[in-house]
């Protein structure tokens, strides 16, 4: 029999489709897993909707009157970007259904759907969404965004941080993808005499010159096509507070133009208007280039890079702060814990060999791949331990194993043979639930080999038992 889907008390939806049965039968569905449901018949009345109260979750078929499911997920990711949106689609269009993943969708489903299917989805898309809402209500109330800072160099920036906070001066956060300069663009905020006030945030890559102005400056009636009603943008919205502007390099030279007289006069123009709206906000933007070597080659503007930079701080990349893995991971841990399997399920250990091989791996992707790491490993983990193979992380994981003897044929040989036998026997003994038998004929050995290998290899078997 399959299991119940779980409940999601407290989540926000929005169900969008021109079909009233359609929408009704939505309803009833997501209403019975207990969020609260509201309908629209077409993307206009979404966006109405959403003005009204925010959701957590936005149900949307594509082909419809007026605004499209397409023109409404861009609309939805661009004005409030924590909304997660799927998309419900016919045969016909699901290349506009893959267009649409790219374009921030969560997921997509063919009609005509399978109940079951839907209760499923919205069932763990909302687990991620209340436990992601649930760590920014800890935070806040704690002060503001957790920040591991186990490293000297992670607790320097946090210094920093506590400094440079109280201060409304511009504040530039440089860093690699992935390090966690948003974060820290929060926890300036959050320990600011503005903290009260709102934080916005925006990427400048992710939208072109047009929409980026009318993300921050705002724009009038008929400003363009889509632009239905006037509209703040977040320079205004912010009434005081933080706008946070990340991937600042990838804006043109002409926007760059325009955002150092925001800057300068503090006021701004909407598209489509005549008239300056004064402004009050804080800037703290963010870039993972070298903006003095942009500035060199001419794709950068000099007087606005020293406005922005009036005051640096410079996030380590993950490889460069080893002491913060650990931490990190086990906080990664729980909390994939209690998205993935549900609040209350015991979180597995994170074992020593685990452990090693997250410090030993270089980390391209930095904190963001420490977790999608910890996630994955959620998910295939069948016993109470965290194993090296769980992770996901090949062979680079192996890379700093060798030492002193990187060059010692016999002694990388052996680490490497070890490091083959102590995998494949775990992945047995997974696969058998900690049976030694079934175990050690999966792997074409006597059980008396089998036990001898794994008492030589430290591996107990009951590590690997069901509870």
């Amino acid at each position: 029999m399959k299991d119940k889907a779980a409940t999601v008390p407290g989540l926000r939806v929005v169900v969008v489709d021109d079909e009233a049965d359609i929408r009704l039968g939505l309803d009833r569905l997501v209403s019975a897993l207990g969020a609260s449901v509201s309908q629209a018949a077409n993307g206009n009345e979404a966006l109405a909707a959403l003005e009204k109260e925010e959701a957590d979750l936005v149900l949307t078929d594509l082909n419809m009157p007026g605004l499209s499911g397409e023109a409404l997920l861009a609309s939805v990711k661009r004005r409030w970007p924590r909304a997660v949106v799927v998309v419900l689609t016919g045969y016909g269009t699901i290349p506009v259904a893959v267009a649409c993943l790219q374009a921030g969708a969560a997921h997509f489903l063919t009609k005509p759907f399978d109940n079951d299917e839907i209760q499923d989805l919205v069932s763990r898309l909302g687990r991620q969404i209340l436990a992601a809402r649930r760590d920014r209500e800890a935070r806040d109330g704690a002060g503001g965004p957790l920040l591991v800072a186990e490293d000297p160099r992670m607790r320097r920036v946090l210094e920093l941080v506590d400094r440079v906070a109280p201060s409304p001066v511009p504040v530039l956060i440089e860093g690699e993808s992935g390090t966690g300069k948003e974060l820290v663009a929060r926890a300036i905020h959050a320990r600011s005499a503005v903290s009260d006030r709102p934080f916005l945030a925006v990427n400048a890559a992710a939208l072109p010159d047009t929409l980026l102005e009318s993300e921050l400056f705002g724009h009038k009636r008929g400003a363009f096509t889509g632009a239905e009603r006037d509209r703040a943008g977040l320079f205004a919205e912010a009434r005081g507070g933080t706008v946070f502007l990340d991937e600042i390099a990838s804006m043109s030279l002409a926007f760059q133009a325009k955002l150092l007289r925001v800057l300068q006069e503090k006021v701004v123009r909407p598209l489509g208007s005549s008239a300056d709206v004064p402004v009050d906000f804080r800037l703290v933007s963010a870039t993972n280039r070298d903006l003095e070597e942009a500035i060199r080659i001419g794709t950068f503007r000099d007087d606005l890079y020293y406005r922005l930079r009036v005051v640096t701080v410079h996030v380590p990349a993950l490889r460069e702060r080893p002491e913060d893995i650990g931490p990190l991971a086990r906080h990664f841990l729980a909390r994939a814990v209690a998205t993935c399997v549900g609040p209350e399920a015991p979180v597995p250990e994170l074992s020593s060999e685990a452990i090693d091989a997250l410090r030993a791996h270089a980390w391209p992707g930095n904190v963001r791949e420490l977790e999608n790491a910890v996630q994955r490993a959620v998910v295939v983990c069948r016993g109470r331990r965290i194993l090296p193979h769980h992770l996901g992380l090949g062979e680079a994981a192996w890379e700093a194993d060798a030492g002193a003897h990187a060059d010692d044929y016999e002694a990388r040989k052996r680490q490497v043979l070890e490091r083959f036998q102590r995998e494949f026997l775990q992945r047995a003994l997974e696969r058998s639930g900690g049976n030694v038998s079934r175990a050690a004929e999966a792997c074409g050995l006597t059980r008396a080999a089998l036990q001898r290998l794994l008492q030589k290899l430290g591996i107990d078997r009951t590590d690997f038992v069901a509870d």
